[in-house]
C-alpha cells in the first residue's frame, strides 16, 4: 500500500529564466541578517584596529587621491574644495565597487555552503550589499562631519552643505545597489566555467572608475562628455554631490536613466543566475 507524502517544502530547478521569488527570499531574510553579521565581523576579525578601519581606509584613499590626482594630476573639481571632493567620490565609490567585488564570488566562494544545503541562492548576494551598505552609511557620517568642518572652521561663507534634495539619497543607494548587484551576480554566475573572468573583476571595476566622475569632475571631457553621459553612475555620482556640496545640478532624466539601465541589469544577472543555479555545482 502506498503512503502519501505531504512534504512542507519541494525543491525544484527553477523553470523560468526570471524567477525572482522574492516572496521566498523573504521568507529567508533572518538568514539575511546572518550573513550581513557574518560578513561585517569577519571582514577585520584578528585585526588590531577592527572596526576603525571602515574610517580609515576611506581616510587614506582621500588622502591618496587629493595627492595623486589633485595635487600632481591638477584635475579639475570645479571649484569644489579637494578636500570634500575626493571624499564624496570614495564614499559613493567604496559602496559599489566593494558591492560588485563580493557579489562577483558568490558562487565560487560559497560553493561549500550551496552544496550542502538548500536555501535561495540570491540570499547571499543580496546580504553582501546590505552589509556593504552598513559600512557606506559609517563612512558617510565620516563625510559629513568633514563638511561640518569645512563650513565652520575652515570657510564659513561657503555653502557646501547638504540641501534639501538629500531626501532622495535613498533612490541613488537603491538604483546604485541593484546595478552591483546585477553586475555581480552576472560576473558570479559566469565564474564558474569561466574562471579568468575573476581575474578580470579588480582590472574592470579600475576601469569602471577612471570612466565615472570619482577623481574628476565630469565637464573635462569636453567633446567627448557623450561617453559620461552613457555611463549611469555618472549621474548618480552627480547628484551626490549636489545633494552634499550644493555644487553642479540633479539630472532627473539621468537618474530615470541609471534606474532603468540599473534594472535591465539586474533582470539579466537574474536571468543567468537561474540558469547557472541549476548546474553550477557540476562545474564550480
Amino acid at each position: 500500500m502506498a503512503i502519501e507524502k505531504n512534504w512542507d517544502l519541494i525543491v525544484k530547478p527553477h523553470s523560468s529564466w526570471f524567477n525572482l521569488n522574492f516572496s521566498e527570499t523573504w521568507r529567508y531574510r533572518n538568514l539575511v541578517l546572518l550573513f550581513v553579521k557574518r560578513d561585517i565581523v569577519a571582514q577585520y576579525k584578528q585585526t588590531i584596529l577592527g572596526p576603525i578601519w571602515h574610517i580609515l581606509q576611506p581616510a587614506l584613499t582621500t588622502l591618496m587621491y587629493i595627492l595623486v590626482f589633485g595635487v600632481v594630476a591638477k584635475l579639475s573639481t570645479d571649484g569644489s574644495p579637494k578636500l570634500l571632493f575626493y571624499s564624496s567620490g570614495v564614499v559613493l565609490w567604496s559602496f559599489f565597487s566593494t558591492s560588485l567585488i563580493n557579489t562577483s564570488s558568490t558562487f565560487i566562494a560559497n560553493a561549500h555552503i550551496f552544496g550542502k544545503i538548500y536555501f535561495p541562492r540570491l540570499v547571499i548576494p543580496i546580504s553582501v550589499v546590505v552589509a556593504t551598505l552598513i559600512r557606506f552609511f559609517i563612512q558617510l557620517f565620516l563625510f559629513i562631519l568633514i563638511i561640518i568642518y569645512w563650513k565652520f572652521f575652515v570657510d564659513e561663507s561657503s555653502n557646501f552643505l547638504p540641501n534639501i534634495t538629500v531626501i532622495l539619497l535613498p533612490l541613488l543607494l537603491i538604483i546604485m545597489g541593484i546595478f552591483a548587484l546585477g553586475c555581480g551576480i552576472i560576473i558570479s554566475s559566469l565564474t564558474t566555467k569561466y574562471r579568468d573572468l575573476s581575474i578580470f573583476v579588480s582590472f574592470g571595476v579600475q576601469l569602471i572608475m577612471y570612466l565615472t566622475p570619482v577623481v574628476y569632475s565630469a565637464s573635462i571631457w569636453g567633446d567627448y562628455q557623450w561617453i559620461m553621459d552613457i555611463n549611469p553612475l555618472t549621474y548618480i555620482f552627480e547628484s551626490f554631490r549636489y545633494m552634499f556640496m550644493s555644487t553642479g545640478a540633479i539630472n532627473y532624466y539621468g537618474l530615470v536613466y541609471s534606474a532603468i539601465f540599473a534594472i535591465i541589469v539586474f533582470l539579466i544577472g537574474t536571468a543567468i543566475f537561474n540558469r547557472v543555479d541549476k548546474s553550477f555545482m557540476d562545474t564550480v
